[in-house]
This record gives C-alpha cells, structure tokens and sequence, in this order.
C-alpha cells in the first residue's frame, strides 16, 4: 500500500504539471486573474495539493532518501513520455539516454526497499 501512495502522489504531481502546461499554452492574451482561474489552472492546482497529501502520508512510510528520487525521477520520465506522446514535443536521443540512466538510478536507489 505505501507504494500505491507514493505512485499516486508522483502521478498527481505529473497531472498537475501537464495541467498547468495544458492551461498556459493558450494563455496568450489573458489577464493575470484569467490565466490563473481557467480550468486546467485550477485543476493543476487541486493535483498540486493532493499530491501534497499523497506525498506527505508516503513519507511516513518511506525513508526521504528513496521517497523523493522515486517520485521526482519517475514523474519526469512520465511528464517527458506524455510531452513526447501527446504534446508531439521533440525528444533527442541524448534525452532518451538520459531517462534510461534515470531509471537505472531509480532502481539501484531503491530496490532494497521493494
């Protein structure tokens, strides 16, 4: 159950990410207050904060040490797939490299702990 958690909270943390993303890429234009009450904004937010929870009731079963390289680097390497996949962003071959090494370092940081 503690690794659903810290799955939840790193996914949750990705939406918000790609929210927020979603929100500022027609934002052109609009006032400070529309920018930031539109609804990929605001639903951005909500991640933000239940990530938060998420996050915080994993780290009570979790050393910090692990937790936090787990989270961080996974929701990377989702946020990079989804940019890839969905937002047709460009991915060099040294980026792929690069996620590879990541989840080396994901695996060796925690795998005594799985």
């Amino acid at each position: 159950m503690p690794w659903l958690i810290l799955i939840l909270a790193l996914l949750l943390n990705a939406a918000a990410n790609i929210l927020m993303k979603l929100g500022s890429k027609n934002a052109e234009g609009l006032t400070f207050i529309q920018k930031f009450t539109s609804l990929p904004m605001l639903s951005g937010l909500l991640c933000f904060g239940l990530a938060l929870v998420a996050y915080t009731k994993a780290l009570e079963k979790f050393p910090l040490s692990i937790a936090y390289p787990v989270m961080t680097s996974t929701g990377f390497i989702v946020i990079v797939l989804f940019s890839w996949l969905v937002l047709s962003e460009k991915v060099s071959m040294v980026q792929w490299i690069g996620l590879v090494f990541l989840v080396t370092g994901i695996w060796l940081t925690a795998y005594k702990s799985i």
